[in-house]
């Protein structure tokens, strides 16, 4: 890897501090899509430090500037949620494509890291899911127990079912070392019966 990798990772940062919504963790404010993309590396480097240059790329830029197409902009049921996914993995895609060219990266990283992003071919593409992995473990690790004071049992359980069924194994070990409350252990265990 090169300078590009480098300055291509600080674009990616650069543009999520911008996201105006604002989290705490450690005791420190982050804009909450740069904290996102820092804590996906973060888990990348600990899953597969060896993975390639357009996954580190991809997981770095996941949600590259997210908060500009938000949820509530779309219905809100089912088939709402679905369309707002579609919409902003090729937004993601787009996003990052245009960062990557203007750094000077050439047609092929660009061509790999979009089409991780849109998620082709999950369970078929090793990349695809090790991207994947790395989403569903950093929303296991951070994001799961306060995404549990919001909804029911019976729904959470069918979150952390679809959520396991888009992991590898390799994943599905990784997530039961995580470290989880009594409650969010109940919930799995249930989830996984």
């Amino acid at each position: 890897m090169d300078n590009k990798f480098e300055t291509a990772i600080g674009f990616f940062d650069k543009a999520n501090t911008n996201d105006p919504n604002i989290v705490v963790a450690n005791g420190k404010s982050f804009p909450k899509e740069l904290l996102y993309a820092i804590r996906m590396t973060e888990k990348l480097n600990q899953f597969e430090p060896n993975a390639s240059e357009s996954v580190q790329l991809a997981v770095r830029c996941q949600h590259i500037c997210r908060w500009e197409i938000p949820r509530d902009s779309y219905k809100m049921n089912r088939k709402g949620y679905l369309t707002w996914r579609r919409d902003l993995a090729k937004f993601h895609a787009q996003k990052a494509a245009s960062i990557l060219k203007d750094v000077g990266y050439k047609d092929e990283m660009l061509d790999n890291v979009t089409f991780l992003l849109q998620k082709k071919q999950l369970k078929r593409n090793d990349e695809t899911q090790l991207l994947e992995d790395v989403i569903c473990l950093v929303f296991l690790e951070h994001y799961f127990e306060n995404f549990s004071e919001k909804y029911s049992n019976e729904k959470l359980i069918d979150i952390l079912q679809k959520t396991w069924a888009k992991m590898s194994d390799k994943g599905h070990e990784a997530a039961m070392k995580l470290k989880f409350s009594s409650k969010s252990k109940q919930l799995i265990s249930k989830a996984l019966s």
